[in-house]
C-alpha cells in the first residue's frame, strides 16, 4: 500500500539550473560582483539609518528654530527624510545614506535614471515598512519590484 504521505515528506523540488537561477541579480542582467550588483539587506539597513539620522537632525533643527513643535517631530521627521530621499534619488541616483555605504537606485528597466513619480511612489512604499520586507529571488523588496528599480554597488 503506497504512503499518502510520501509526497510532502520527500521535500521541495529541486532548484532549476539554467539562466536566471544561478545568483541575485542574474535574471536582471546584472553582475555577479563589484560595481553594479545587487546589495545586500545590511547595506540597504545601514543606508536608511544613516538617512533617518540625517532628517531627524534637520527635523530637530526646524523645532528649535520653532517651525513647529514638538509634538510633531516624529511627522517632521517622517516628511524631511522622504523629501530628501525622493530629491536626491531624482538628481543623483543614490540618497546621502547611500552615498556613504557605496550604494545607488537604478532602474532596471532599461530606463536611464529614476524618474520623479518613480521615486515618490519608492519613498512612499518604503515609509510604510512592510513593503521592503517582502523581497524575491534577488534580494529586492517589493517596493523595487513596483517602481522597477534596484539597489545596486556604485563602487
Amino acid at each position: 500500500m503506497a504512503r499518502s504521505t510520501a509526497s510532502w515528506l520527500s521535500g521541495p523540488e529541486p532548484v532549476p539550473s539554467g539562466p536566471g537561477s544561478g545568483y541575485p541579480g542574474e535574471r536582471l542582467g546584472l553582475p555577479r560582483t563589484g560595481p553594479g550588483s545587487l546589495v545586500g539587506f545590511g547595506r540597504r539597513v545601514g543606508a536608511l539609518t544613516v538617512d533617518w539620522l540625517i532628517a531627524y537632525g534637520l527635523a530637530a533643527l526646524g523645532v528649535s528654530f520653532g517651525l513647529y513643535g514638538a509634538a510633531i517631530l516624529s511627522t517632521a521627521v517622517l516628511a524631511v527624510w522622504l523629501v530628501l530621499g525622493v530629491v536626491a534619488v531624482r538628481l543623483f541616483g543614490f540618497t546621502p545614506g547611500q552615498f556613504v555605504l557605496g550604494v545607488m537606485v537604478a532602474s532596471v528597466d532599461g530606463r536611464r535614471h529614476v524618474g520623479l513619480g518613480r521615486a515618490v511612489a519608492r519613498g512612499l512604499l518604503i515609509a510604510l515598512v512592510v513593503p521592503p520586507l517582502f523581497t524575491d529571488s534577488d534580494g529586492r523588496g517589493l517596493h523595487d519590484r513596483l517602481t522597477g528599480t534596484a539597489v545596486l554597488r556604485r563602487r
